[in-house]
């Protein structure tokens, strides 16, 4: 089974732009004509939040007009720039848990078990697990303990480096790192939020960050404030899963850069 990740694609409606210059509309119908034509095409297309600029309905409603036309499904989760009751109302058919007030669920795939973990706290750039999500997601990996399971959240749960990003972070990493010890089919969380594709491990478990199908944040491994996003090229993710290899991910990017015809001279 081959997984597309796409994440933080700030759609806005056709015709505006994000920050006045940045078409983020066509940026997303270009990275998923990229991914239609991948062979072989993906089976599933997963977006790890950051959906639209502003959670906005008619946001929403672009988002659809470019989702609709793939041949595969496709799973959303919300992140900090989404509004939690317009994405529910604009996609009714993604499987949102029937309780409660969190946007997540489990899907069964192809031999690889999917949790969709909301991690939104509404207002805030920062992420949160509370109580009562922890306690979900305990349960929903209790419930099958011998299936191979990734679990897909906007806020990735380390600290990354990047000073300004990690400070709108997930809040309690801890909490969840230990949920996942008493948890060992769990082999791999998918992440979105930091525009960098990133790598790294929480008991035990690997962690992968998705770059954005719009713009990267400048890689700035220090502690001054701020950030500078760059003009590195939009990418997307792509994760192969079988019984042998477990997951294995590649980083794509979206324009073509041509191919070497011969391997150049040293």
């Amino acid at each position: 089974m081959l997984i597309a990740q796409i994440s933080d694609t700030h759609v806005k409606a056709p015709g505006e732009r994000l920050f006045g210059t940045m078409n983020t509309y066509g940026m997303l119908h270009a990275a998923l004509e990229r991914i239609d034509a991948h062979d072989p095409r993906p089976d599933l297309v997963i977006v790890t939040g950051d959906l639209t600029a502003d959670g906005l309905p008619e946001e929403y409603a672009a988002l659809r007009a470019l989702l609709e036309p793939l041949p595969m499904p496709w799973l959303l989760i919300p992140g900090n720039h989404d509004d939690r009751a317009n994405l529910r109302a604009a996609f009714p058919e993604q499987p949102w848990s029937a309780s409660g007030e969190f946007l997540h669920y489990v899907f069964d795939a192809a031999g690889l078990r999917l949790i969709a973990l909301d991690t939104v706290v509404p207002g805030a750039p920062g992420g949160r697990l509370c109580a009562a999500r922890l306690d979900w997601l305990a349960a929903r990996l209790a419930e099958a303990p011998d299936r191979p399971t990734a679990i897909m959240m906007h806020h990735p749960p380390f600290l990354t480096g990047i000073a300004h990003m990690d400070g709108m972070g997930l809040e309690n990493p801890a909490d969840l790192a230990g949920i996942l010890v008493e948890h060992a089919q769990v082999v791999r969380i998918l992440c979105g939020h930091i525009h960098r594709p990133i790598q790294t491990m929480l008991s035990g478990v690997p962690v992968s960050v998705a770059p954005s199908t719009c713009f990267q944040v400048e890689l700035r491994l220090h502690a001054r404030p701020g950030i500078t996003l760059t003009r590195e090229p939009p990418a997307y993710q792509l994760h192969m899963w079988g019984p042998q290899n477990g997951l294995v991910s590649h980083t794509a990017y979206v324009e073509d850069y041509g191919v070497w015809e011969r391997p150049p001279a040293p």
